[in-house]
């Protein structure tokens, strides 16, 4: 299995989504810059956090224009696995791949801590190695991570299954609709979170409850084809 972490103009957290890929599942991993313009070559594209463009105008907003997310739009249209974290969510929201926007944190704060989740979506690509309604901790580092959707688009998302982790009752850290921290698409294969998994792959950063999310990417992966899965 072939991963690609795109690299914008301000990314800061690619390095750490590659070393996620190569040292949890050990598969092949390449740096894509944004004037690439051809994907096909790989099964999982990650979309970092940071400050693409230095989130000039809005989170995201420029990195949409890109050459590269045209080329991610093709790849979640042919059921390739998209996973955006933090600035990458921004991004995802931004380019339409997914629903809704990020604002600016209710407090108007950047918060940088640990954070509880609620899996509620354990049946996606990203999450089968979870348990339905297990609280995993998984850190965030974000000033506008304040996910926003009109009602309809919630309850859409709500009847649609496409909430994948919401932070524990109680402890909502940027004012988001419902506790969301993180959604995806109809089809399962689009997933935006707030939250860094590839920053809880060891227990030396404070959590490896991250890892599962990388391990449930191959696995899901080996199922659609036929290998023989091994976690």
């Amino acid at each position: 299995m072939k991963f690609a972490v795109l690299v914008f103009p301000g990314s800061n957290c690619d390095i750490d989504c590659y070393k996620a890929v190569e040292d949890t599942i050990g598969q092949p991993v390449d740096f894509v810059w944004h004037t690439a313009t051809d994907l096909s070559a790989y099964d999982c594209i990650l979309v970092p956090g940071g400050f693409s463009y230095g989130d000039y105008l809005r989170c995201g907003a420029i990195a949409q224009f890109t050459s590269v997310m045209g080329e991610v739009r093709k790849a979640a249209e042919a059921g390739k696995y998209v996973l955006g974290i933090c600035n990458g969510f921004q991004v995802l929201t931004e380019a339409g791949l997914l629903p809704g926007a990020l604002l600016r944190n209710s407090n108007l704060k950047f918060r940088c801590h640990p954070a509880l989740l609620e899996v509620v979506n354990n049946e996606t690509p990203f999450t089968n190695q979870y348990a339905k309604g297990e609280i995993v901790d998984i850190p965030i580092a974000h000033g506008e991570g304040n996910y926003y959707c009109d009602e309809k688009t919630l309850a859409e998302l709500e009847a649609n299954n496409q909430v994948v982790f919401r932070y524990k009752a109680g402890t909502n850290p940027n004012g988001s609709v419902n506790d969301i921290a993180g959604i995806c698409n109809e089809n399962g294969n689009v997933v935006g979170m707030m939250p860094h998994p590839e920053r809880a792959v060891d227990q030396l950063l404070g959590s490896e409850d991250g890892k599962r999310m990388f391990t449930s990417i191959l696995n899901a992966w080996r199922g659609k084809h036929g290998a023989a899965v091994n976690g």
